[in-house]
């Protein structure tokens, strides 16, 4: 878990067209180095680099020649008049937009979608459900398929990402205003409103900059697990599943199609599923009530605060000044957003390897690709890591794929499935390290639950046995009625 779960460092310099535009952003230390992709000003982390790292607004003014000046004061005006919630959702998705204008470190640009493309993507998505249909119970969840470009799906997650953010910064925001004695808050009100409305540029800078450089690598609208799109929306992005498959070896089609069945496949999960989404953003919601602030070193900050230096502000920030609390709550709701997120990973790749694996001869290759994009901490993984605080564990997606193999042999496919009916009954992360025990262990089997509840209200019927055996678990002859009490 990364200490800062905002790192305030800002992004690259927004660069001129053409090879200038490159130079300039190499010479100021700005673009997406290797050491850090993403442009955050993280501890230990490589930061940005030239002035960008010691100067927030430096990557705002640039070079400070007369036609980048204007809009630079612009935006410094556009940041400090900023009144809303605690995160500038206008300046995240201007810079976002920003960032895919720029192209990617490999030189490739953003493009609209064509008309072939977009057919192709429908294919892919529309062959990919009726393969899906073999191999698991959940019915189709994409009522329709687009083919996005890189700002297209900007447009589209930042609804999802709002509501995975701001309650983050919700906390991280009310613990910079409730710092000071109330006496003194109302003689410093405007100095509050200051560093509140540069916050929540900061967050808006930084979600900004993480978003739109995701935007270049992502395949789908569910890479990180979690549905960022709009519901009963399944989607690729062609330019980038282009770039994904450039140098594997494997036909263009085929990939399209493997990328395809993935993304189908987290869309029937999310649409019949109706508890995960929510259980999923709580957890998120959860850990952000545990986010501790270093009051202070916060205190201490605002005393010596210079309106005329604001870097000041800048570099407490990235020194730690937000800190996960270490709290047995703090603990649960990682935990718990981990194991989801895992059960949610892993049941995709068992379902959608067994829907490939008969069809297509690139199927374990383009698997252990993806296996090993997210064993490398790939960008979804690092933003989603930097952003909330939360590093996905490799390991417990394998394990999670093969536990969900595992109960598709010893219960079938509407056995495996039919755990998803409520979170109570779904592998837990001690389970994960005994697959065998969870499999073959007896499960409550929650579907009884309104069978029992509405002939309770009759005041007719027996009362249902809420225990799910499996064949092998039945001892025959042991003369016992299971509707027995």
């Amino acid at each position: 878990m990364s200490d800062t779960p905002f790192g305030f460092g800002l992004p690259p310099e927004e660069p001129d067209d053409g090879d200038e535009g490159k130079k300039k952003d190499q010479q100021s230390g700005g673009g997406q180095g290797p050491a850090n992709p993403f442009g955050f000003g993280l501890p230990g982390a490589g930061g940005l680099g030239g002035p960008g790292a010691e100067n927030p607004l430096a990557a705002m003014f640039g070079s400070l020649n007369p036609t980048d000046l204007g809009a630079a004061f612009q935006q410094l005006g556009q940041m400090l008049s900023y009144e809303g919630g605690p995160v500038n959702w206008d300046m995240a998705k201007q810079i976002a937009r920003q960032t895919v204008a720029q192209g990617t470190s490999d030189g490739t640009k953003d493009a609209s979608v064509g008309p072939a493309e977009r057919t192709a993507v429908q294919e892919a998505v529309r062959l990919a459900d009726l393969w899906l249909d073999d191999v698991t119970s959940l019915p189709s969840g994409a009522a329709s398929a687009v083919a996005w470009s890189r700002a297209e799906w900007v447009e589209a997650t930042l609804p999802a990402w709002q509501e995975l953010v701001d309650p983050v910064a919700e906390r991280v925001g009310t613990a910079m205003g409730d710092v000071l004695p109330e006496e003194m808050q109302a003689m410093a009100g405007p100095l509050i409103g200051m560093m509140r409305s540069m916050g929540g540029a900061m967050f808006g800078t930084q979600i900004g900059q993480a978003v739109g450089v995701l935007a270049g690598e992502v395949v789908g609208s569910t890479d990180i697990g979690l549905p960022l799109g709009p519901a009963g929306k399944a989607a690729l992005l062609p330019l980038n599943i282009e770039k994904f498959g450039k140098d594997l070896g494997v036909a263009q089609d085929e990939v399209r199609l493997y990328l395809a069945l993935r993304e189908a496949a987290h869309q029937r999960l999310f649409a019949h599923v109706p508890w995960l989404r929510s259980h999923l953003f709580g957890a998120v919601d959860g850990y952000a009530r545990g986010i501790k602030v270093d009051t202070a070193k916060l205190e201490d900050v605002v005393g010596q605060f210079d309106p005329q230096n604001p870097e000041q502000l800048q570099d407490a920030l990235q020194q730690g000044m937000f800190q996960p609390e270490d709290t047995p709550e703090q603990k649960a709701a990682l935990a718990r957003l981990e194991t989801a997120l895992a059960l949610v990973e892993g049941w995709v790749d068992a379902v959608v390897h067994a829907a490939a694996k008969p069809r297509l001869s690139s199927a374990d290759a383009l698997r252990e690709t993806l296996r090993r994009r997210r064993a490398s901490g790939g960008p979804a993984e690092q933003t989603f890591a930097t952003l909330i605080g939360l590093e996905l564990r490799p390991r417990r997606l394998r394990d999670a794929s093969r536990l969900w193999a595992s109960l598709t042999d010893a219960r079938g496919v509407e056995g495996r499935d039919g755990l998803w009916a409520h979170p109570d009954m779904l592998p837990t992360a001690a389970d994960l390290d005994d697959p065998d025990g969870f499999v073959h262990r007896e499960q409550l089997d929650f579907s009884e639950l309104d069978k029992m509840l509405g002939e309770a209200a009759n005041g007719s019927g027996p009362k249902p046995d809420l225990r799910k055996r499996d064949e092998g678990d039945q001892k025959e002859g042991d003369g016992k009625d299971d509707d027995a009490e």
